[in-house]
């Protein structure tokens, strides 16, 4: 069997280690891959971006399933690209991908479908923006309509805070110069929460639930990133509130695209906030989440490459999953000036010296003269395994220890529970 994940991230690394670690024969290939995924897998030298290049080499090498790690090639239409040349890939059609590829989409999306979701106005221009600023309570959250890699939501305390943001997406043109609209919405509080779920469209089953670090600093301070740290599971999610997700949130979405005639097999991320109402959708990604899938695959006991094979065939009703009664704590290792400026190529030292229970996951790295160096702003994902939450944090700050290199940086609170 053939297999070919696409992307270069800590998740793709993650989806690359559980799938190598289920197949007795075959081949795994990564497109572009990372220094880590070397080690497990052949790195295919094609631009992620390269769409009709990418499905060429699929056809050529006979490749059996696709997996798509990251948004960008499923917003712009790699799955349908792919089918139209017979091949096999797990991850939504173009259309589908709306529920990420456009905050404004989405919000009408659960407006009709009375998915529980903030109160939210939407602005195609700075005047209007300012306008509904005007008439505001605060704190505010506004988000860019597009994609933005984790970066485009600004919570605003104050009108200066709103102002300020509106004045980078709309007259300094920070993601796009074309076609810009912002969702402005209510700021809702309580508890966050990851909840993906794999469906083939029909039937769907629910992952691990996990929580996600998006700030840069400590406290959950500063600007948002793709994530910097995760655990799972999560003591709020009991197997009531799941039952609530499920009835409120996860099957009136399933429903709402069958009624919309829109074709879905692949994975939802539902981004949750369990407010005192109940849980409310902050927003749906396409695919899955990074950090989450570091601290769910681990925990998975079934196989992950059956699941994915089963999705693209509409099979998903004959599995369930199994989990080990394990907890996984991922602190994210990073270059020091993300996620605004900084620099690579900086040699990584330790990451061999890391062993027992937990993984390391790489994301923004190469391998030069047989050395790992810095490639992007997330470098590694090092993830503890343990019976508790508490465990498996001790078990993932011991490795980071271990790991050095320059302008290193990692946020110190990771898996601490809120009382």
């Amino acid at each position: 069997m053939k297999i070919l994940v696409i992307g270069s991230g800590g998740r793709e690394h993650a989806i690359c280690w559980k799938i190598a670690s289920e197949m007795d024969s075959g081949t795994l290939y990564a497109l572009p891959g990372n220094g880590g995924i070397g080690e497990i897998a052949n790195l295919v030298d094609i631009p992620v971006s390269h769409y009709q290049e990418i499905a060429t080499f699929a056809k050529k090498e006979k490749i059996d399933l696709t997996v798509v790690g990251p948004e960008n090639p499923l917003a712009d239409g790699l799955v349908d690209i792919f089918r139209k040349k017979g091949l096999k890939i797990f991850g939504p059609t173009r259309k589908a991908a709306m529920l990420e590829a456009s905050k404004v989409w989405a919000k009408e999306f659960m407006a009709q479908h009375n998915i529980p979701t903030g109160k939210f106005s939407v602005a195609d221009n700075f005047q209007q923006a300012k306008r509904i600023i005007e008439k505001t309570e605060f704190p505010v959250v506004i988000k860019y309509d597009g994609l933005a890699a984790g970066k485009g939501v600004s919570i605003a305390e104050g009108k200066e805070d709103a102002i300020s943001f509106l004045e980078a997406v709309f007259e300094k043109n920070i993601f796009s110069s074309t076609n810009v609209r912002v969702v402005i919405e209510e700021f809702l509080t309580g508890e966050e929460l990851s909840y993906l779920v794999i469906t083939d469209g029909e039937v769907f089953i629910p992952l691990a639930p996990a929580r996600d670090y998006k700030k840069i600093y400590d406290g959950d301070k500063g600007p948002n990133t793709g994530g910097m740290g995760c655990y799972s599971p999560v003591p709020i999610c009991d197997s009531e509130l799941e039952k609530i997700i499920e009835k409120k949130i996860v099957i009136p979405t399933i429903k709402g695209l069958q009624r919309d005639g829109i074709e879905y097999k692949g994975v939802i991320y539902f981004g949750l906030i369990i407010t005192k109402d109940g849980p409310e959708i902050l927003e749906y990604n396409v695919r899955f989440g990074d950090p989450e899938t570091e601290v769910i695959l681990p925990r998975m006991e079934s196989g992950l490459l059956e699941l994915l094979e089963a999705t693209t065939e509409e099979r998903l009703r004959e599995y369930d999953i199994k989990w080990k009664k394990k907890a996984a704590v991922d602190v994210v290792i990073a270059s020091g000036g993300y996620p605004g400026k900084y620099e690579t190529g900086f040699v990584i030292a330790g990451v061999e010296s890391v062993s027992g229970d937990g993984i390391i996951f790489h994301a923004g790295t190469k391998k030069e003269n047989d050395r790992f160096v810095t490639a992007g702003g997330r470098v590694l994902n090092v993830v503890g395994l343990g019976d508790t939450i508490e465990d498996a944090r001790e078990k993932a700050y011991e490795k980071v220890q271990k790991i050095s290199f320059k302008n290193m940086y990692y946020r110190k609170d990771i898996g601490y529970l809120k009382e």
